[in-house]
């Protein structure tokens, strides 16, 4: 007799339990293969030249303007006495930069992915709890407190290296120059917008009386509650431009949006013509041999510019192509010296 145990063990009489379901398992042979990768390899090809000829429709100027070379316009700003400095980035356009264009920040040898950087936030301040405000976790030190042991909001190496250099564009027309209005509005993730980061509430109708108590970060110039003057909903820890901030970049040579140039006479782009740039140099990257750059851009259906995508597709595709045609020709002679000998 069977024990008990062994009959309770037992799995259901189902075909699913017992592994009698239907089975398909498709049969690998030339005439599937060779044709699935000539498929393949055209498609992938296909897809890769409309890629890589979109990529060359994007239109790019970049501007190193970290004043290291003695005749760069910013030079002066690069001696450490200098302070308040500003100075005056010139280029030209030889034809429409085709609007909307996006005006983006640039950095290099920035690694914004080391470990111990990238959790330096307090999470919980930046999501308005005001109790976080008064005892910043410890994993914002030493960026926690300052020399008089007040509490910093926001804490954390993050926050506390925000880019701070500022920009001014301008048409030069018969010698004048006119300002090219430029758009901040929405250049952040919507999720962190709207979701990921929260502003206290304001205290007795002021907001600037919810950080009462804590100091702004060390290297900043303004609290967070005054980043934007114009704008009151422009503050805190909403402000676009920290938010933007606040998303590290995954390499070390990244960039980051600025502004938009999309309203009045450049809602098609920036016309043809000379430039003038003024640049308020706060930002510091000498010390660890940094770079700076700015970089005007337009995108099109496929994002900005990536000859890379295009490229990585057309060398898949024709590897496709070249396994088909080595996987013929080995068919084709295995194949017929098999019928020949038969």
């Amino acid at each position: 007799m069977k024990n008990e145990g062994e009959a309770t063990e037992r799995p259901d009489n189902t075909a699913f339990t017992q592994q009698w379901l239907p089975a398909w398992q498709p049969i690998l042979s030339a005439g599937i293969v060779i044709p699935g990768f000539l498929i393949i390899g055209l498609a992938f090809i296909g897809i890769g030249i409309g890629l890589f000829l979109t990529s060359q429709t994007i239109q790019v100027l970049e501007m190193d303007y970290t004043g290291i070379e003695k005749d760069s316009p910013c030079f002066r700003c690069t001696i450490q006495s200098v302070q308040n400095c500003t100075c005056e980035v010139t280029f030209s356009l030889s034809a429409l930069f085709t609007g909307p264009v996006f005006f983006y920040y640039g950095l290099s040898n920035y690694f914004q992915n080391f470990r111990k950087y990238g959790v330096s936030k307090d999470y919980y301040q930046l999501t308005g709890d005001t109790q976080y405000f008064k005892s910043p976790r410890d994993v914002c030190s030493p960026y926690s407190y300052d020399s008089k042991n007040n509490p910093i909001v926001p804490c954390g190496a993050i926050a506390n290296s925000m880019f701070n250099d500022t920009f001014e564009l301008y048409q030069i027309i018969n010698g004048t120059k006119k300002k090219v209005p430029l758009d901040g509005k929405g250049i952040s993730w919507w999720t962190d917008y709207n979701i990921k980061y929260r502003n206290p509430l304001s205290v007795n109708g002021s907001f600037a009386s919810a950080f009462d108590g804590t100091v702004k970060p060390i290297n900043w110039p303004k609290a967070a509650y005054e980043l934007d003057l114009t704008d009151p909903n422009n503050n805190g820890f909403l402000n676009q431009d920290f938010l933007v901030w606040m998303r590290r970049a995954a390499l070390p040579q990244f960039r980051k949006l600025y502004r938009r140039i999309t309203e009045g006479d450049y809602a098609m782009g920036l016309p043809a013509g000379n430039y003038s740039l003024t640049v308020h140099y706060n930002y510091p990257v000498l010390s660890f041999d940094g770079r700076k750059k700015l970089v005007f851009s337009n995108v099109s259906w496929m994002g900005g510019k990536n000859d890379f995508l295009g490229i990585a597709y057309l060398v898949v595709g024709s590897l496709c192509m070249v396994m088909a045609v080595v996987m013929l020709i080995v068919y084709a002679k295995f194949k017929f010296s098999e019928e020949d000998d038969a």
